[in-house]
């Protein structure tokens, strides 16, 4: 998988393809598709979500530039393999699933792994985890139309986040905080799960519209 799909795309981070070659992907994915974990593409894990494809898993990390001992949110736990990446590259990771089976899969999967510096929760991604915050990173593994404004505040200056954003066309938007401004680059064509939930505050929004 790691020769094939991301040393000969542009992959090219030592620590990422090791970490890549360690973590055991076919135990982050359900029995009965097992056979598809190595495959170049996303594989459903149930609850009407994926585990994205090799490619998607290491070049999200890559653009981050994850290091050891920073404090990444990650927005959408699924099976915990994204999860077990960027803890396996030395990462505190924080990471939030809105789906309880999901969310109760993950902790025991990531427990039998023994991973190290991982803190889960079961919520709304929308919310991220304020009380955490700031973080050095953000990785987003589901679409919003927008890029949230309570994960824009919660990453730290000169902090970076990557999420896909849109609905029928999609974009992995790379966003570094400078200053208080939050500059965006857009780079590949993706398709994720859409991200579901939404803040309180969007709730009373919409509902101060209709109202209106």
């Amino acid at each position: 998988m790691v020769a094939r799909q991301l040393e000969t795309r542009d992959i090219h981070s030592p620590q990422i393809l090791q970490a890549m070659r360690k973590v055991p992907r076919p135990l982050f994915i359900p029995e009965p598709v097992r056979g598809q974990a190595f495959e170049d593409g996303p594989v459903c894990i149930g609850a009407g979500q994926t585990i994205s494809q090799p490619y998607i898993v290491a070049f999200m990390t890559q653009a981050l530039e994850v290091c050891p001992g920073e404090r990444v949110l990650e927005i959408g736990t699924g099976s915990g393999y994204q999860t077990a990446v960027l803890a396996e590259l030395g990462a505190e990771v924080f990471s939030v699933e809105i789906v309880e089976t999901l969310h109760q899969e993950a902790a025991a999967r990531l427990k039998r792994l023994r991973c190290k510096h991982v803190h889960l929760r079961l919520g709304n991604g929308w919310e991220g985890w304020p009380e955490k915050a700031p973080f050095d990173k953000i990785l987003v593994s589901a679409a919003p139309d927008k890029i949230p404004p309570t994960l824009a505040d919660q990453l730290r200056d000169g902090g970076k986040m990557i999420i896909p954003v849109g609905s029928d066309q999609q974009h992995l938007i790379l966003g570094v905080k400078q200053g208080g401004h939050f500059k965006k680059i857009e780079t590949i064509p993706v398709r994720f799960v859409p991200m579901v939930g939404e803040t309180a505050a969007q709730k009373k929004e919409a509902q101060d519209q209709s109202s209106s």
